[in-house]
């Protein structure tokens, strides 16, 4: 899988993770819980017609997804979570306009909801719109007990190395690791940071921890051969060869590797 594609799912779990909460999970004041008896009617049926439509946005059932967020909204309009789903939708179609647009209403719904702003963050990194990336990553990160925040830093770090902020992406990504060391897409991208600065031993510790697990791919195992390539490492280099081309012969990466084009 590309791994920025990979970075795309793992921004967009966080939708799935707001249409689990709402006011079912948010305490009243003090002890006074607010429990799923609690919930209006209205956003009982919302939420069940939301989780429908994150059933279908995981397939890739896009616009089935999207009429069932519109079903979501038309019996609740002030569903937060709904918005973001469907602002998740819409960059999915590459409607990055009504995106942006979904996003904001979810925010105007629930001003401090990380996984909203997060997602704005990422939008604006889609569009180079840098400056505001990292101000949406930063809001996201401050709000009130908010829990992805290793996935935030990995996304800021990635956002920031494509900005040129190769200092910045790497103080981001190592705050990630820091928080998650088992994230894939951290692990990668501070191995291709580090190895395009030419800082390849430190890229060497970080790519070798990916390529021993189960989430190696033909990206990670092409950046491990580079690197150790680099190192003059031929037999380690050798050996990862032959697990591209066991394991992914027909990629981009393998063929790459045939031709030997190891400064491509």
């Amino acid at each position: 899988m590309n791994w920025i594609r990979w970075c795309l799912m793992c921004v967009c779990l966080g939708v799935l993770a707001g249409c689990a909460g709402g006011p079912g999970m948010a305490p009243r004041s003090g002890a006074d819980w607010v429990t799923e008896s609690d919930e209006p009617v209205a956003r009982k049926r919302a939420r069940v017609r939301l989780e429908l439509a994150a059933g279908y946005f995981e397939q890739a059932q896009y616009t089935v997804a999207l009429d069932e967020v519109k079903q979501a909204l038309a019996t609740d309009p002030s569903y937060a979570a709904a918005y973001n789903l469907r602002g998740l939708i819409y960059m999915r179609l590459n409607e990055m306009g009504l995106a942006e647009e979904s996003f904001r209403q979810a925010l105007r719904a629930s001003p401090q909801d990380g996984d909203t702003l997060h997602n704005l963050g990422w939008l604006h990194c889609q569009q180079a719109r840098y400056p505001e990336s990292f101000a949406a990553f930063q809001r996201a990160l401050q709000t009130p007990n908010y829990p992805s925040g290793a996935r935030t830093w990995m996304s800021q770090g990635v956002c920031e190395a494509r900005a040129g902020l190769k200092q910045e992406a790497e103080r981001s990504l190592l705050r990630s690791f820091e928080l998650d060391a088992g994230n894939p897409i951290t692990v990668y991208n501070l191995a291709l940071l580090l190895h395009q600065r030419g800082e390849s031993e430190r890229a060497r510790f970080f790519i070798r921890r990916l390529n021993n697990s189960e989430l190696a791919n033909a990206e990670s195992l092409w950046l491990g051969i580079k690197i150790e390539n680099r190192l003059l490492n031929h037999e380690a280099s050798r050996q990862l060869g032959e697990q591209l081309r066991r394991r992914f012969p027909q990629s981009r990466e393998a063929g790459a590797y045939e031709r030997g084009a190891f400064n491509e």
